[in-house]
């Protein structure tokens, strides 16, 4: 491809916030020589990352053709590459993306990544990469293209999350990272981190892999990397990477890990979304390809990928919704009116009541105070915190001194006198009213006037629990998703009477717990339950009618869910399930179906529909299917999946009308964080425009005026 393609290509992104590339000439300790350093810096502070655009691409692509001259005149021994404070490049800049609107650009783009990058190979001199901070997507390439790399124990978040957001790692990464570490360790890194909620590496993490050569201290990092790497140059220092593999030694190597990273996408997405399959795609040909062959396939399926209605979603889905208005939480009040918090409370000591207690501890860094009605269970909870304490500093994702600090902010009382100099507290009891109302009653009596009560109720209604309270305004529901540690998203409620104050609280706390808060309106089970609630009540129902079980579990695949309905009911427990089921039914009525035959189920004892057999094949015990009630009227899977995709506008539609949220988009939010919606499918309400039932439900789409997806089909 030719320059002027290029410059044609840069003209395209005028407003393109460039990262530069800096030089300085750097003489090495131990006579070594000069050691010209490119740090990459958009001349921004740390809350704007790095990104790489075309204009970006060319200006490091220049100072790497003069830095070639230079160490062809003999002024330069090494060159290597750092970035600003915290980051070495956050990767591509998704949102400039979009104006890649053709193929040929997209091309063009995918061959300017791999025809810079490729400099840093023909310098004539060793090219290193100083990996301060976050390097993701394009950022990590570019290590992954230089000869020797260095890593900080401080750096956070590496990946090659492209199978996430719909491409593949397309500037080398797919080609070199198997070759580096194993292609097991890619296919970690490659597509079972991106499809595990877009899991990153810590600095720790990817040295063990062998993504890096050696690792230092953030205090004195690049000073050490530039020590280590005039060892290097100097011969004094041997480069081992026992983790490298040659695929013409190792084939069956290669194939296994290709065969299990097919399962886990299998597993993860049903094979919806078509960026997973092509990155697997490109390792298992590139086992038998040169750098060059690979090259070539790589920037062809990029260029292909940006076109397709997937992407376009995920880019929606993950910029407009995750980045943007997660980041801007809609009706939420103003951050200067939130409420100092010193201590926190936690009634309760169970599973759920444990892990909020370690997740405020661990990102508050107060006081964490746990009680429970006998000091068993206090014991309990709080050995639970210390134990997962534990298990975080045999992993080293945590220091001695922060796991000792922790341990020490979280205790355990029989009482709820505990609570009376708290600044917030949460209950986290058995999921029935009377209880909780109880326990606000008790601590009510106990705390100040100022001090904030929160729920983290599931489907109850928390106008409700505070109604007989002397101070209901200070009630918030605060509902978490399960794994605490793990689900990002937070639904914060408001009841009627809750005040601005509180609110405010809540979302500069949800903030500092790093969730992403969705004001929701006090209905029953709010957004995500309500949700999954109706489709739940489908797919049971229609096996209640008569549809056999694996055509009922089944027809949403085309949706791309993590796990169908039947297995997700299991994880989460089929008694909870039923229970949620129970108030959605009793506050919304038929449309929300109650199955008898679960019930059945769940008095019996058995804890999931499906067992699996010898073979590891899901089957359903004669026994079992022996005290269930059938009817005579099955439907097919594509009956099963036009219904629930009726249902599920039916029931949106009937949450916007009702002001459960703000618009369409925070319900997209609340599914794709707390309930694991897919990211190509863009959203849940988009999904449901594209596939028609919006209009045939409505009589109207969710997004008529403009599709988020709007290249979608």
């Amino acid at each position: 491809m030719s320059a002027p393609d290029y410059q044609r290509l840069a003209g395209l992104f005028p407003t393109e916030v460039v990262t530069h590339s800096y030089v300085s000439d750097i003489e090495l300790p131990g006579g070594a020589g000069t050691f010209a350093l490119i740090t990459l810096d958009n001349d921004v502070d740390h809350t704007r990352p790095t990104t790489l655009g075309p204009n970006t691409l060319l200006e490091l692509g220049e100072v790497l053709d003069s830095l070639k001259a230079r160490a062809g005149a003999g002024e330069i021994v090494g060159v290597g590459v750092t970035g600003k404070p915290h980051y070495l490049v956050a990767g591509a800049d998704l949102s400039a993306t979009q104006k890649l609107a053709s193929y040929e650009d997209g091309l063009a783009m995918a061959s300017l990544g791999h025809e810079v990058y490729g400099k840093l190979h023909t310098l004539g001199v060793p090219s290193f990469a100083f990996i301060n901070g976050v390097a993701l997507g394009g950022g990590l390439e570019i290590a992954l293209q230089s000869q020797y790399r260095t890593v900080s124990t401080g750096a956070g978040a590496l990946a090659l999350p492209e199978a996430f957001i719909g491409l593949v790692p397309g500037w080398g990464g797919v080609y070199i990272l198997p070759r580096l570490i194993g292609p097991e360790n890619a296919v970690k890194v490659m597509i079972e981190n991106p499809l595990s909620n877009n899991r990153t590496l810590s600095g720790p993490a990817a040295f063990k892999l062998g993504i890096a050569d050696a690792m230092f201290e953030p205090a004195d990092f690049v000073e050490q990397s530039l020590a280590w790497a005039a060892r290097v140059i100097m011969g004094e220092e041997e480069v081992s990477r026992p983790n490298a593999a040659d695929p013409a030694a190792t084939p069956e190597a290669w194939d296994a890990a290709v065969a299990h990273g097919r399962a886990v996408v299998e597993a993860r997405t049903s094979n919806a979304a078509p960026a997973p399959a092509k990155v697997l795609d490109l390792l298992e040909a590139g086992k038998n390809w040169t750098a060059e062959q690979s090259r070539d396939a790589e920037c062809e399926a990029l260029a292909e990928l940006m076109q397709t209605p997937q992407f376009h979603s995920t880019v929606y889905a993950f910029l407009d919704l995750v980045q943007k208005r997660g980041k801007r939480p809609a009706g939420a009040p103003d951050k200067k009116l939130a409420r100092p918090v010193s201590k926190v409370g936690v009634v309760g000591a169970g599973l759920m009541a444990s892990q909020l207690a370690l997740l405020f501890a661990r990102q508050l860094k107060v006081p964490v105070v746990m009680t429970d009605i006998d000091q068993a269970r206090v014991d309990k909870g709080v050995g639970y915190v210390h134990a997962e304490v534990d298990k975080l500093l045999a992993k080293k994702r945590i220091s001695p001194d922060a796991a000792n600090r922790t341990k020490a902010l979280v205790s355990g009382s029989v009482s709820k006198e505990a609570f009376s100099d708290a600044d917030f507290v949460i209950e986290a009891v058995f999921e029935e009213l009377s209880v909780k109302k109880q326990v606000f009653a008790e601590v009510e009596a106990v705390v100040s006037p100022e001090c904030i009560l929160a729920t983290n109720t599931s489907s109850l209604s928390v106008t409700e629990m505070a109604a007989d309270l002397e101070h209901p305004e200070r009630v918030v529901g605060f509902h978490f998703f399960n794994p605490v540690a793990v689900m990002p998203l937070l639904e914060i409620v408001r009841a009627p009477k809750t005040d601005d104050a509180v609110l405010a609280t809540a979302f500069v706390l949800a903030k500092a717990l790093k969730k992403t808060a969705v004001l929701v309106k006090d209905d029953a089970a709010f957004v995500v339950n309500r949700i999954l609630g109706r489709m739940f009540g489908e797919i049971t129902a229609v096996f209640d009618e008569g549809t056999d079980a694996a055509t009922a579990d089944n027809a949403l695949r085309p949706m791309g869910l993590p796990m169908s309905p039947f297995t997700l009911l299991a994880l989460v427990g089929l008694p909870v399930g039923q229970h949620v089921q129970e108030s959605l039914h009793a506050a919304f009525g038929e449309r929300f179906w109650l199955s008898k035959n679960s019930q059945k189920i769940i008095d019996a004892g058995i804890k999931s529909l499906w067992q699996k057999d010898e073979d590891g094949k899901p089957y359903i015990p004669a026994e079992t299917l022996e005290m269930l009630d059938f009817g005579n009227t099955p439907s097919t899977s594509e009956e099963v999946l036009r219904r629930t995709q009726d249902a599920l506008a039916d029931e949106i539609g009937r949450m916007l009308d009702e002001g459960v949220v703000a618009g369409p988009e925070d319900i997209d939010l609340c599914m794709i964080l707390g309930a694991g919606w897919p990211m190509h499918l863009g959203g849940i309400t988009p999904y449901l425009d594209r596939v028609g039932a919006s209009e045939r439900v409505n009589g109207r789409k969710f997004h008529a005026e403009k599709e988020p997806a709007q290249t979608a089909s």
